[in-house]
Protein backbone atom coordinates (compact mmCIF):
# COMPACT_ATOMS: atom_id res chain seq x y z
CA UNK A 1 0.00 0.00 0.00
CA UNK A 2 1.22 3.30 -0.63
CA UNK A 3 2.27 4.92 2.60
CA UNK A 4 -0.30 6.88 4.45
CA UNK A 5 -0.23 10.45 5.81
CA UNK A 6 -3.02 11.22 8.51
CA UNK A 7 -3.86 14.81 7.61
CA UNK A 8 -5.68 17.31 10.28
CA UNK A 9 -7.63 19.82 8.47
CA UNK A 10 -10.28 21.61 7.54
CA UNK A 11 -13.17 22.18 5.16
CA UNK A 12 -12.95 24.77 2.11
CA UNK A 13 -15.93 24.24 0.37
CA UNK A 14 -14.12 25.89 -2.71
CA UNK A 15 -11.80 23.15 -2.46
CA UNK A 16 -8.99 24.95 -3.04
CA UNK A 17 -7.22 24.93 0.15
CA UNK A 18 -7.69 22.34 3.55
CA UNK A 19 -8.31 19.01 2.98
CA UNK A 20 -8.65 18.85 -0.14
CA UNK A 21 -5.57 20.83 -1.05
CA UNK A 22 -3.80 17.67 1.37
CA UNK A 23 -5.40 15.00 -0.54
CA UNK A 24 -5.00 16.24 -3.59
CA UNK A 25 -1.19 17.30 -3.06
CA UNK A 26 -0.02 13.97 -1.27
CA UNK A 27 -1.93 12.26 -3.92
CA UNK A 28 0.47 13.57 -6.64
CA UNK A 29 3.41 12.96 -3.87
CA UNK A 30 2.53 8.96 -4.27
CA UNK A 31 1.50 8.69 -0.96
CA UNK A 32 -2.37 8.41 0.60
CA UNK A 33 -3.74 10.89 2.33
CA UNK A 34 -6.77 10.36 5.38
CA UNK A 35 -8.08 12.66 6.78
CA UNK A 36 -9.56 14.04 10.50
CA UNK A 37 -11.69 16.81 9.89
CA UNK A 38 -10.88 19.51 12.32
CA UNK A 39 -13.40 22.40 10.97
CA UNK A 40 -16.23 23.21 8.69
CA UNK A 41 -15.41 26.77 7.31
CA UNK A 42 -17.90 29.07 5.57
CA UNK A 43 -15.84 30.37 2.54
CA UNK A 44 -15.63 30.79 -0.95
CA UNK A 45 -12.40 30.88 -2.94
CA UNK A 46 -12.09 35.21 -2.44
CA UNK A 47 -12.73 35.18 1.44
CA UNK A 48 -13.59 33.85 4.50
CA UNK A 49 -16.86 34.14 6.71
CA UNK A 50 -16.81 32.06 8.94
CA UNK A 51 -16.20 28.60 10.43
CA UNK A 52 -17.49 25.93 13.07
CA UNK A 53 -14.48 24.11 14.74
CA UNK A 54 -14.95 20.42 15.46
CA UNK A 55 -14.89 19.17 18.99
CA UNK A 56 -11.81 17.84 19.90
CA UNK A 57 -13.24 14.66 21.27
CA UNK A 58 -14.61 13.65 17.53
CA UNK A 59 -11.13 15.00 16.02
CA UNK A 60 -9.60 12.45 18.23
CA UNK A 61 -11.83 9.38 17.10
CA UNK A 62 -11.38 10.47 13.76
CA UNK A 63 -7.20 9.87 13.80
CA UNK A 64 -7.87 6.97 16.08
CA UNK A 65 -9.74 5.39 13.66
CA UNK A 66 -7.40 6.00 11.31
CA UNK A 67 -4.16 4.85 13.14
CA UNK A 68 -5.83 1.95 14.51
CA UNK A 69 -6.16 0.78 11.10
CA UNK A 70 -3.49 2.10 8.22
CA UNK A 71 0.25 2.06 8.27
CA UNK A 72 0.46 6.04 8.96
CA UNK A 73 3.88 6.92 7.99
CA UNK A 74 3.77 10.78 8.15
CA UNK A 75 1.41 13.42 9.91
CA UNK A 76 0.84 16.81 8.45
CA UNK A 77 -1.84 19.47 10.42
CA UNK A 78 -3.05 22.71 8.76
CA UNK A 79 -5.98 24.31 10.14
CA UNK A 80 -6.42 22.58 13.67
CA UNK A 81 -9.01 26.59 15.03
CA UNK A 82 -8.86 25.73 18.71
CA UNK A 83 -6.80 25.30 21.57
CA UNK A 84 -8.11 22.13 22.45
CA UNK A 85 -7.83 20.59 18.77
CA UNK A 86 -3.84 21.55 19.30
CA UNK A 87 -3.93 20.19 22.69
CA UNK A 88 -5.00 17.18 21.78
CA UNK A 89 -3.09 16.49 18.88
CA UNK A 90 -0.17 17.36 21.45
CA UNK A 91 -1.31 14.61 23.29
CA UNK A 92 -1.52 12.22 20.82
CA UNK A 93 2.10 12.68 20.33
CA UNK A 94 3.33 12.83 23.93
CA UNK A 95 0.90 9.91 24.73
CA UNK A 96 2.74 7.80 21.84
CA UNK A 97 -0.79 7.02 20.32
CA UNK A 98 1.71 8.78 17.37
CA UNK A 99 5.52 7.59 17.12
CA UNK A 100 7.69 10.03 18.00
CA UNK A 101 9.96 8.60 14.42
CA UNK A 102 6.49 9.55 12.42
CA UNK A 103 7.67 13.07 10.40
CA UNK A 104 5.18 15.79 11.44
CA UNK A 105 4.53 18.49 9.03
CA UNK A 106 3.06 21.52 11.22
CA UNK A 107 1.99 24.17 9.12
CA UNK A 108 0.38 26.58 11.56
CA UNK A 109 -2.30 27.95 10.28
CA UNK A 110 -3.63 31.59 11.80
CA UNK A 111 -4.78 33.43 9.09
CA UNK A 112 -6.25 32.62 5.64
CA UNK A 113 -4.58 34.25 2.58
CA UNK A 114 -7.78 35.91 2.23
CA UNK A 115 -7.03 37.30 5.82
CA UNK A 116 -10.39 35.78 7.38
CA UNK A 117 -9.65 34.87 10.53
CA UNK A 118 -9.38 30.92 11.50
CA UNK A 119 -9.42 31.47 15.16
CA UNK A 120 -8.33 33.40 18.30
CA UNK A 121 -4.41 34.07 17.02
CA UNK A 122 -3.12 34.63 20.57
CA UNK A 123 -4.27 31.93 21.84
CA UNK A 124 -3.25 29.55 19.07
CA UNK A 125 -0.11 31.16 18.92
CA UNK A 126 0.75 30.12 22.91
CA UNK A 127 -1.13 26.45 22.42
CA UNK A 128 1.10 25.88 18.70
CA UNK A 129 4.48 26.08 21.09
CA UNK A 130 3.35 23.16 22.61
CA UNK A 131 3.61 21.21 19.23
CA UNK A 132 7.10 22.42 18.69
CA UNK A 133 8.89 19.63 20.08
CA UNK A 134 7.23 17.27 17.72
CA UNK A 135 7.64 18.53 14.68
CA UNK A 136 9.98 17.39 11.77
CA UNK A 137 9.32 20.70 9.98
CA UNK A 138 7.27 23.91 10.46
CA UNK A 139 6.26 25.47 7.15
CA UNK A 140 5.07 29.09 8.59
CA UNK A 141 4.24 32.00 6.16
CA UNK A 142 6.16 35.24 7.50
CA UNK A 143 3.11 36.45 9.75
CA UNK A 144 3.06 32.98 11.15
CA UNK A 145 6.92 32.71 11.65
CA UNK A 146 7.02 36.40 13.46
CA UNK A 147 3.85 35.54 15.41
CA UNK A 148 5.50 31.93 16.80
CA UNK A 149 8.68 33.00 17.06
CA UNK A 150 8.07 36.91 18.35
CA UNK A 151 10.81 38.00 15.86
CA UNK A 152 10.64 40.16 13.41
CA UNK A 153 13.96 39.30 11.59
CA UNK A 154 12.90 35.65 9.69
CA UNK A 155 16.48 34.49 10.29
CA UNK A 156 16.31 35.10 14.29
CA UNK A 157 12.69 33.70 13.92
CA UNK A 158 13.74 30.58 12.09
CA UNK A 159 16.69 29.88 14.83
CA UNK A 160 14.36 30.65 17.58
CA UNK A 161 11.73 28.33 16.71
CA UNK A 162 14.41 25.59 16.13
CA UNK A 163 15.34 26.26 20.03
CA UNK A 164 12.17 25.79 21.02
CA UNK A 165 11.97 21.93 19.88
CA UNK A 166 11.29 22.34 16.14
CA UNK A 167 13.35 20.32 14.15
CA UNK A 168 13.30 22.05 10.93
CA UNK A 169 11.84 25.48 9.79
CA UNK A 170 11.01 26.43 6.34
CA UNK A 171 10.98 30.10 6.35
CA UNK A 172 9.08 31.00 2.98
CA UNK A 173 9.42 35.29 2.16
CA UNK A 174 6.27 35.42 -0.21
CA UNK A 175 4.25 37.73 1.71
CA UNK A 176 7.16 39.83 2.37
CA UNK A 177 7.61 41.46 -1.16
CA UNK A 178 5.60 42.68 -4.23
CA UNK A 179 8.11 42.06 -6.53
CA UNK A 180 11.17 40.11 -7.10
CA UNK A 181 12.22 36.04 -6.47
CA UNK A 182 11.02 35.10 -3.44
CA UNK A 183 13.58 33.26 -1.16
CA UNK A 184 13.37 29.86 1.01
CA UNK A 185 15.46 28.95 3.51
CA UNK A 186 15.96 25.79 5.44
CA UNK A 187 16.52 25.60 8.92
CA UNK A 188 17.71 22.43 10.78
CA UNK A 189 18.51 22.15 14.30
CA UNK A 190 19.03 26.14 14.01
CA UNK A 191 21.52 25.95 10.80
CA UNK A 192 20.37 27.35 7.47
CA UNK A 193 20.88 24.05 4.90
CA UNK A 194 19.68 25.17 1.84
CA UNK A 195 18.20 28.14 -0.10
CA UNK A 196 15.85 28.24 -2.88
CA UNK A 197 15.22 31.18 -5.35
CA UNK A 198 11.81 30.50 -6.65
CA UNK A 199 9.75 32.81 -9.70
CA UNK A 200 7.31 35.45 -8.28
CA UNK A 201 4.02 34.55 -10.57
CA UNK A 202 1.35 37.25 -11.04
CA UNK A 203 -2.00 36.66 -8.41
CA UNK A 204 -2.77 35.46 -5.76
CA UNK A 205 -3.05 32.03 -5.01
CA UNK A 206 -5.69 30.10 -3.00
CA UNK A 207 -3.86 27.30 -1.00
CA UNK A 208 -1.05 27.30 -1.84
CA UNK A 209 0.45 27.17 1.81
CA UNK A 210 -1.45 24.09 2.04
CA UNK A 211 -0.56 22.36 -0.95
CA UNK A 212 3.01 22.48 -0.47
CA UNK A 213 2.93 21.47 3.18
CA UNK A 214 1.05 18.35 1.98
CA UNK A 215 3.09 17.41 -0.99
CA UNK A 216 6.52 17.65 1.48
CA UNK A 217 4.33 15.35 3.69
CA UNK A 218 3.86 12.71 1.13
CA UNK A 219 7.82 12.26 0.14
CA UNK A 220 8.54 12.44 4.05
CA UNK A 221 6.57 9.55 3.80
CA UNK A 222 7.81 8.03 1.26
CA UNK A 223 11.37 8.46 3.29
CA UNK A 224 12.65 10.90 1.35
CA UNK A 225 15.61 12.56 2.27
CA UNK A 226 14.01 16.35 3.96
CA UNK A 227 16.59 18.40 1.57
CA UNK A 228 15.93 16.63 -1.20
CA UNK A 229 12.35 16.58 -0.18
CA UNK A 230 12.10 20.41 -0.35
CA UNK A 231 13.52 20.79 -3.47
CA UNK A 232 10.75 18.49 -5.35
CA UNK A 233 8.25 20.19 -3.80
CA UNK A 234 9.30 23.58 -4.49
CA UNK A 235 9.25 22.72 -8.50
CA UNK A 236 6.04 20.82 -8.14
CA UNK A 237 4.79 23.69 -5.87
CA UNK A 238 5.94 26.18 -8.83
CA UNK A 239 4.42 24.25 -11.85
CA UNK A 240 1.00 23.98 -9.75
CA UNK A 241 1.02 27.61 -9.74
CA UNK A 242 1.66 28.10 -13.23
CA UNK A 243 -0.57 26.35 -14.30
CA UNK A 244 -3.77 27.68 -11.70
CA UNK A 245 -7.18 28.04 -12.71
CA UNK A 246 -8.35 31.46 -12.36
CA UNK A 247 -12.13 31.17 -11.55
CA UNK A 248 -12.79 35.48 -12.22
CA UNK A 249 -11.00 36.19 -14.86
CA UNK A 250 -12.35 39.69 -15.48
CA UNK A 251 -10.97 40.75 -11.27
CA UNK A 252 -7.07 40.94 -11.61
CA UNK A 253 -7.15 41.04 -8.09
CA UNK A 254 -8.98 37.60 -7.81
CA UNK A 255 -7.39 35.12 -6.03
CA UNK A 256 -5.86 31.43 -8.57
CA UNK A 257 -6.83 28.05 -7.68
CA UNK A 258 -3.26 25.73 -8.21
CA UNK A 259 -3.99 23.32 -10.37
CA UNK A 260 -3.01 20.64 -8.44
CA UNK A 261 -3.26 17.55 -11.10
CA UNK A 262 -0.74 19.14 -13.50
CA UNK A 263 1.42 17.47 -15.75
CA UNK A 264 5.25 18.66 -16.25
Amino acid sequence: MRPVVLCFSGLDPSGGAGLQADIEAIGQSGAHAAIACTAVTIQSSQQVFGFEACAAALVKSQATAVLDDLPVKAIKSGMLGTTDNIAMLTHLFAEQKISKDTPFVLDPVLVANSGGSLGDEKTLVSAFRQLLPYATLITPNTHELRALSGEQDLHSGAKKLCAQGAHAVLVKTSHDFDSGDIEQYLYIEGEMVHKSILPRLEGEFHGSGCSLASFIAGRLAMEDDLIDTVKSADNWITQTLRAADDPHPDDAQAQLIPNRFVRF
